[in-house]
């Protein structure tokens, strides 16, 4: 039952009757009414008075009383100005709460097998550190966006491309093969990739220091980079390395697995999973191959010192370097080899990039070489572009050791969380393991909430109390509302009271109760638009919208303390519905709801 739609179906044939014309749904605009008038709907009339021929005014008492009239779900109407509104009736708001009940997938689009594939990548992290606050938004962005568009109905694949290989790679390697002392995660008791992240800020440091005492002897900066011994050994290492010479590749294959085993422990803890990895040592190769097809095609071209180059300057753009001079390769050309294997791979209707905002030019110019190079697929790549996070005190650099690690972020989050609830007494009766596993939900469903309500397309700062706070849009709060709900429905249940599975329809319905069911009503159409537009956050903050309407519902009403026994039954199954609209929204973000807190 959609109210909507029966309200615009009745609004047509109004126009229809009362204007002999004939509208089309898109032509009426219909919106939740202000709160400080009576009202459930608004219908705005504007955009009708050249067919009503009248003023605002009077096209809305027209409209209203053929309602009125004729819409049994209508129980009175009023106008202010150009805006009609609409009050629905009390029987019609338990038979749609009653339609929502008796579906507990309420809001979710089954997934048929004909549905189409959306390929979604996310994550792609270099192996040369551990995964920090950057790649925090970039996995929990890419997780929702899957768990969204699945209950959107579609197939999803969910996808990592892995930066294994490469000159910031190298400098890892070339800092442990010099400065390492045959140093191991089990010899130092450290993650493998927080440890093969510190030689690549040892290697920085060492570069840094390397450029200053060349410039100290009258070299510009320019001149001191070419000239850095540090460099030109991690160049060599880099062509050693594509030239498959076994020192190097047993030294990145070591490095590699200690990162690799520091990434799934990282992965695990925040919640995120892959159906699929792709290895850009891999993919590379592929990618080199399409080059160098579209070199002899005459579609690419290469200048005199062997570099292969692509003109793009007849789509508005510049000339993009393909492969370098040595036949090394950029991101450009793994990026083209992995696209090519994953259509081979899967039938994929949509491919989803889900890669910072900094990379917009980047994902424009492979879409542009992919159709160049024949693809079908390139112009349809979308680039899911989010902004950057940072904390309070401003941006982070890897190489210079300046980053909030995932792995200190979340334990850091999980403590807070502990140490609040403790302040806050909430756990004051729990057990040790209880109080364990409750601070664990808290802090990580803080950490995901707090970055998955903003916008995507929006820069943002990440601040670590704020987002823990047990009041106010954070997922604490929410969290609170569905343990709270939980207590109730374990007190009826200590009580002896069953909640029936009908409701008594004649039963009255307070202002806020009709304004809770009718909140309700909208996750399945904010679900579908957050899959339509990319927006996870469109859910983030509708769940945040019902946590406090329902609130401001407990603040008001008794519950369990009700003389009127249908309508306490009533409230107890609106309270269980409300309970699982917030699991259910919270799941698509990996977010656990406690029972108790």
């Amino acid at each position: 039952m959609n109210i909507e739609h029966i309200l615009q179906e009745t609004i047509i044939s109004a126009i229809s009757e009362l204007y002999g014309t004939v509208v089309d749904k898109s032509q009426i605009t219909l919106q939740k009414t202000n709160k400080e008038f009576k009202g459930h709907y608004t219908l705005v009339t504007f955009p009708l008075l050249k067919i009503s021929r009248k003023n605002p005014e009077l096209t809305a008492q027209e409209i209203g009383s053929y309602l009125s009239q004729h819409s049994p779900i209508i129980s009175e109407y009023n106008v202010i100005k150009g805006f009609l509104n609409l009050t629905i009736t009390p029987e019609t708001w338990l038979k749609l709460f009653q339609t929502i009940d008796s579906n507990t997938n309420y809001g979710f689009t089954p997934v048929e097998d004909d549905a189409p594939l959306f390929m979604v990548e996310y994550s792609s992290p270099n192996t040369n550190k551990p995964l920090h606050l950057g790649h925090v938004r970039n996995n929990l962005l890419g997780h929702a966006l899957s768990e969204v568009l699945k209950a959107n109905g579609k197939k999803v694949v969910k996808t990592n491309i892995v930066n294994d290989r490469g000159i910031h790679i190298c400098k890892s390697m070339l800092a442990w093969k010099k400065w390492g002392n045959d140093e191991t995660p089990e010899s130092t008791g450290k993650k493998g990739d927080h440890l093969t992240g510190d030689f690549y800020v040892l290697f920085d440091q060492n570069y840094k220091k390397e450029l200053a005492e060349l410039q100290s002897k009258g070299l510009t900066k320019e001149e001191a980079e070419e000239k850095s011994e540090l460099m030109v050994e991690v160049r060599e290492m880099l062509r050693k390395w594509e030239d498959n010479d076994a020192e190097t590749v047993n030294l990145w294959k070591m490095m590699n697995n200690w990162v690799y085993a520091g990434f799934d422990d990282t992965y695990r803890e925040m919640g995120v999973s892959f159906d699929k990895i792709y290895y850009e040592s891999e993919t590379y190769l592929a990618g080199k191959e399409e080059v160098m097809r579209g070199l002899k095609e005459g579609i690419f071209y290469q200048k005199p010192d062997g570099s292969i180059w692509v003109d793009l300057t007849a789509h508005g753009l510049d000339h993009k370097l393909l492969l370098r001079s040595d036949g090394t390769s950029v991101y450009m050309t793994q990026d083209i080899g992995t696209a090519k294997l994953r259509f081979d791979d899967y039938q994929i209707n949509r491919m989803i990039y889900v890669v910072g905002n900094e990379q917009n030019y980047h994902f424009q110019v492979l879409s542009i070489i992919l159709d160049m190079l024949g693809f079908e697929f390139g112009k349809g790549l979308v680039h899911f572009s989010y902004g950057m996070v940072e904390l309070p005190e401003g941006k982070m650099k890897s190489r210079e050791g300046t980053v909030v690690d995932a792995d200190d972020l979340m334990a850091e989050m999980i403590e807070t969380a502990r140490e609040m609830s403790q302040e806050l007494g909430k756990l004051d009766n729990a057990p040790p393991k209880e109080v364990e596993e409750i601070s664990r939900m808290i802090g990580l469903g803080a950490l995901k909430y707090f970055i998955l309500k903003v916008d995507p397309k929006k820069n943002m700062t990440f601040n670590p109390k704020e987002s823990i706070d047990f009041n106010g849009n954070t997922g604490p709060f929410i969290q609170y509302t569905h343990a709270r709900i939980q207590s109730v429905l374990r007190k009826a249940e200590d009580q002896k009271i069953e909640i029936p599975e009908t409701i008594d329809k004649t039963i009255s319905l307070s202002e806020k109760e009709e304004g809770l069911i009718q909140l309700h009503a909208e996750f399945k159409s904010v679900v579908k638009q957050s899959g339509e537009e990319y927006n996870v956050s469109l859910i983030a903050n509708y769940i945040y919208d019902l946590a406090k309407e329902y609130n401001q519902f407990y603040h008001d009403h008794t519950i369990l303390k009700e003389e009127n026994s249908d309508i306490r039954n009533f409230r107890l199954l609106l309270s269980k519905n409300v309970a699982l609209t917030i699991s259910k929204g919270m799941s698509l973000f990996g977010i656990e709801v406690p029972e108790r807190m």
